[in-house]
Parts: C-alpha cells; structure tokens; sequence
C-alpha cells in the first residue's frame, strides 16, 4: 500500500465556522480524524461519513494519549496509507506542538502539511470587542504561553522582556493569573492597567471578565473561570464597552431547546447560532412512513386527473418525490398541476425537487391555504393532498364545502422517537432557557414524552411557530410567551430576538 498523508489542520479557536475553507475540505476527505479535546463537537460532525475519529484529549492535566503517543500514531496511520488530518484547536503552530508533531514526522519520512488556523490569541479577544492593535493605543503586540508558573527560578519566559509590550495576550495562564499579574507590575507595568479574561472566547458560551493587573485574579476568581481563558492586557480594553459586539445580543448564552425532527433542526438551530443562542436539539417527531402507501401511489399513477396537489409540510413533499422515483418518474410527471403549499419552508422544499409552488399562502395556516385554493378552483376540481396521519381536518373540510373531490392520502405519522423520553427530562433539568414548538405535533409529543407531567416546562420562555402551534400549547397547559407573527423559522427566531429585546430592556429602565 502506498504511503498516506498526514495534515495538520488549524480548527480554529472554538467556533466551527472559522476553520478555513482549506481546513474543511481535508476534514471532509479524511480517512481518520486525530483532534484534541478543544474542537468543537459540531465541526467533528462535518468529517465525512464512516471515518474514523481518535480523540487525542491532550490537555493541561489532562491527557488520553502523552505526546510521543499521538506522534507515533500519525506516523503508523500514515504508513498504513491513511489520509490523517491532525486536528488541531487554534493554530498548530502556536503553542500546539504542532512543531514537534512535524518534526515527528519528517524525521519518519512520513508526507505531511500544515494548514493554519485561527488562533484564540486574535479571535477571542474579537469576539470580546477587543482589538488587539490600535492606531491610537496599541503598535505592537506579543502572544505569551502562561503555562509555566512565573515564580519558577528556571522559567523560560522573561515577563520583564514583554512589560513594555502595548498589548499582551497570555494563553493558558488561568492557573497562574495572579504570578502573572504580580510578574508584570514587578517589571514595571502599572497596576491600573486594563485586562480582560475570555473564557470559552467564540462560543455561545463565552464569558468575557474585565478589570485591571491589580483585581483580574481575584475577579477571576469570583467568576470561576477554569480554561480555556485567553488574557489580554492593554489599553485596548478599554475598548470593549464600546465595540463588543458577540456578547450583547439578545438571545445570547440562551439555552434553546429545539423540538424538530433531526432532519429539520438544522436551520433553526444554525439561525439560533447567529443570534447567540446555544441550540439543544432534542427530537420529538420521528417521520414514519405508513405501512400502506397504496392510496397515495394509485393517486400519482393518476395524478394529471388532478387539478391540484396540496403539501402541508416538508415532510409530506420529500415523501411523495421518493414514491414518484420509485414509480420511474420525476417531477416532470405533475405536468399541469397546480401545486400548493402551506409556507416558505414547504415551497422550499418543492424547489429542491425542481418544482415552484403555484400558490403559496400570505398566512402560513390551513384555514389560510383552504381560502386560497377555494378561489382558484375550477368546476368539478379535485385535489390530491397527501398528509400525515391524524392531521387536521379544516383543509379537506373546507375544500369539500367548496364542491372539490378530496382526496387525502395519509403517508406518515409524526411520533415521538423511541426512548427518547429520559432524554427529555435530562435535557431541561440540565437547564434550557427557551423550548421552541414549530408544530402542534412537537408540543404534545414533548408533553407525551414528560408523562404528561409540565412542571419541567414551568419558569422557561416558551415559543411557537404560530398560533395553531400556541392553542395546542396552551390546552397542554403550558404558558405560552411568544408566538410568531410570521409563521416560519425565521419568523420564530426573529420573535424570540424581540421578546429578549424587550426583557432586556423592560429590566434596563
């Protein structure tokens, strides 16, 4: 077997979308992924499928492998003919022993590469409103390991050398914070000079500690901070009122629970991301297609007999574009019928099987979807409309009252996934802020899965999609707090962001 290569890829300082695009694209094709205990779970999950991950786990105190472990794997993945990417939090090349894993490897004669990555020492004061240099304050910078205790007689770091340094940051020195501090007033920085503490900088989880040389252990030590923390010492501090900008937004640290199918969390949860939000997903709806499909698979045999075709989720359309290409055709077959849907999410859903919505709703409702379509139905129409099991009836009511032929064909039951119960309670006795309800099916699911028993969902921020959704919620008897105007996952996101907004600044005045 030919040899492989081995990549030491820069992840980033925490957050998983400030990997380079160059880094992605060799996660993404790796045979075997060695990362370290700082990469962030969610960019472990863009590795492609079936490749193998080997937590390395190297850390202060911590370690699952020593470093001549981790070297002497690389070395024998690759010389089985892997494709390795060394995962590394931050850069490889600053206080990563990125080096010596190099070294390790051109000693073996084993092909390797280095990709750099964004380091903690620059983001996470940027995520904190810090800038690091300034025109007015700051014209040089140095980066400092904190890991060697100061007071050591044979300490390797000179803190006299960086005193008159403009703006220092200190990496992985919370243990040591107050020799550090003690070190720098010793050398002649003045005791009043700002500092900042980022803990966890990029994260949704980030906590940002301000005060002076003279306070920042003991503030520290009020707040808690364990690592990961980067210190950043300077004048430029004193910009962080004025310029942060990750940490003030509304949904910020919130703890959001999202009740969707897996397959459909995504967007809500990357939307959550960008507000600030730290996104729980905890499915309450498995899609289950019914046993009997026969309804549905005569009906598309026969579907140009059809004057419309009626989709309600997103579901119901992916579903129904499978059993077309199981019958041999595509979206070609709908020829001239009309396709209807409920909201922007279930016409985005027929765009991806090339088919543009005919008639999409101003009111993402059933009542409102039933009003359109009985304007636009010609004499003796019928309408297809395949649904979920145990749906609601006003759509095929109303349509029927209007003089159309109906045909319903129930393909799939949204039920709450199995043994997902405990997970239910584990997950908001942990602690969750907000439990998002995008259907009426993801409430009682929720509620089934507790038992019945509410209590848990009392003191958190309750949020539906819509008002169906929230009259579902209520006869549960839940307390509902925000509804969405506009009923669609930004719509809820950007109701959640005001109702923040308007906690935070009812509790301000």
């Amino acid at each position: 077997m030919t040899g492989g290569t081995v990549y030491l890829v820069g992840a980033g300082p925490g957050d998983p979308e400030l990997i380079t695009a160059k880094g992605l694209r060799l996660l993404q094709a790796a045979d075997v992924v060695v990362y370290d205990r700082l990469v962030d779970s969610r960019l472990l999950g863009r590795a492609r499928a079936g490749a193998e991950l080997v937590d390395a786990g190297k850390g202060r105190g911590q370690r699952r492998m020593s470093q001549e472990e981790i070297n002497d794997l690389l070395v024998h993945l690759a010389r089985e003919g892997k494709r390795v990417v060394r995962l590394k939090g931050g850069d490889p090349f600053l206080f990563g022993r990125g080096g010596e894993e190099a070294a390790a490897l051109a000693g073996a004669n084993v092909p390797f590469e280095v990709v750099p990555g964004v380091t903690s020492a620059l983001a996470a004061p940027a995520y904190a409103g810090i800038p690091v240099t300034h025109r007015s304050l700051s014209s040089s910078l140095a980066i400092v390991t904190g890991a060697e205790d100061p007071t050591k007689p044979d300490s390797r770091v000179d803190w006299a050398n960086f005193a008159g340094v403009d703006t220092l940051v200190v990496l992985m020195g919370v243990q040591s914070l107050a020799a550090i501090a003690a070190a720098l007033v010793s050398a002649g920085r003045p005791p009043d000079t700002p500092a900042a503490l980022v803990h966890w900088g990029t994260e949704p989880y980030q906590v940002t500690v301000t005060g002076s040389l003279a306070d920042i252990a003991q503030r520290a030590r009020e707040a808690q901070l364990r690592a990961p923390v980067a210190m950043v010492i300077g004048q430029v501090v004193r910009l962080r009122d004025q310029l942060r900008w990750f940490d003030n937004r509304p949904l910020f640290g919130k703890r959001v629970l999202i009740t969707r199918t897996r397959e459909q969390a995504g967007t809500l949860a990357r939307l959550l991301t960008e507000e600030g939000a730290r996104p729980i997903e905890l499915p309450t709806i498995a899609i289950t297609p019914v046993d009997d499909l026969s309804t549905l698979d005569a009906a598309l045999r026969d579907v140009q007999a059809y004057q419309w075709l009626l989709f309600t989720s997103a579901n119901a359309v992916d579903l129904v574009f499978e059993r077309l290409k199981g019958q041999g055709y595509d979206a070609r077959a709908l020829g001239g019928v009309q396709v209807g849907a409920i909201g922007p999410g279930t016409a985005a859903a027929l765009q991806a099987h090339g088919v543009r919505a005919d008639y999409v709703p101003d009111e993402f409702v059933s009542e409102a979807l039933a009003e359109g379509i009985r304007e636009r139905l010609g004499p003796g129409a019928r309408v297809l409309l395949p649904r979920a099991v145990g749906g609601r009836d006003v759509l095929p009511r109303e349509l029927r009252a209007s003089g159309a032929t109906v045909v319903e064909a129930p393909i799939y039951r949204a039920a709450p996934p199995p043994l997902a119960g405990e997970g239910a309670r584990n997950a908001l006795r942990e602690g969750v802020d907000v439990v998002t309800f995008t259907s009426s099916s993801t409430v009682r699911n929720l509620v089934e899965l507790l038992d019945g028993d509410v209590t848990l969902l009392r003191d958190r921020t309750i949020a539906c999609i819509g008002p169906v959704t929230a009259s579902a919620a209520a006869e549960l008897g839940l307390r509902v707090d925000v509804t969405a105007r506009e009923y669609s996952v930004p719509g809820l996101v950007r109701a959640l962001r005001e109702h923040a907004a308007s906690m935070t600044n009812g509790a301000s005045t």
